[in-house]
């Protein structure tokens, strides 16, 4: 499998929120062909595939709300207008990740939402933090969610929250396999507060998790995020994606 290179937007809200246009201008000269959305920043989500089009931007995913509770047309539509077939769930509570009972109540909630995407042609992802990799009966949580979700579930594996939770991205990757087709990458000293930085200057294994990515048949987009950075957010960007199109081709 050959991996592609994504920018996930949330990176770029606040930029977004104040120049929705102009900023995707820089992301498309950076050289991103692709991004994943979290929001439209002001715009719509008809107008931001407008701009997504005349750009050549990809829309690899979205991150939407569950498609439950009085959410479905808003997420079908929001979809169908970027012409995505991967909806993301960005988060569920904590707490629902302390015990067996809470975990398997959120993977029956995720089934749920997955089985009304699915006729529609749309997969289902979860998206992890840190909070996912405490221990519960021995084994990181993520693991009992995993188990108790429909196969059909994938997996958008962040491997710095992984990383910051106390387990090896590098691990995860290789036991997600093709589950995880859909990897976030970040870097960063992985301390809970603190700020990240561009890929190939913090503490995560980079060219591990790429590497392990390609034996396994994960990562077919590898989507860059940075939450918060110090130095100047579109030059972390643009750092972050040369360094990520250089270790592919190497």
């Amino acid at each position: 499998m050959t991996a592609a290179i994504a920018l996930q937007l949330y990176s770029l809200r606040e930029e977004l929120a104040r120049d929705f246009a102009g900023t995707l201008r820089r992301v498309a000269t950076i050289g991103y062909t692709a991004v994943e959305t979290a929001g439209f920043a002001g715009t719509t989500p008809a107008k931001a595939a407008t701009m997504f089009r005349d750009l050549g931007l990809t829309v690899v995913a979205a991150h939407v709300p569950l498609p439950l509770e009085g959410k479905q047309k808003e997420v079908l539509s929001t979809l169908e207008a970027l012409g995505c077939t991967r909806a993301v769930c960005a988060w569920q509570p904590p707490e629902q990740f302390t015990a067996l009972a809470g975990i398997r109540a959120t993977a029956a909630k995720l089934n749920q939402a997955a089985a009304v995407l699915a006729p529609r042609g749309i997969s289902l992802y979860y998206h992890n933090h840190w909070f996912e990799m405490n221990p519960v009966e021995g084994r990181p949580a993520l693991w009992h969610l995993v188990e108790a979700l429909d196969p059909t579930v994938h997996i958008e594996l962040d491997v710095y929250w992984a990383q910051t939770g106390g387990v090896n991205p590098v691990d995860l990757v290789a036991a997600l396999g093709p589950r995880a087709d859909l990897l976030h990458l970040k870097d960063g000293p992985c301390l809970l507060e603190a700020s990240m930085t561009p890929l190939g200057t913090g503490r995560v294994d980079i060219p591990a998790i790429v590497t392990a990515a390609a034996t396994a048949g994960a990562g077919e987009w590898l989507i860059v995020e940075l939450d918060r950075c110090e130095t100047d957010m579109v030059t972390a960007l643009a750092q972050s994606y040369r360094y990520l199109q250089n270790l592919i081709k190497a």
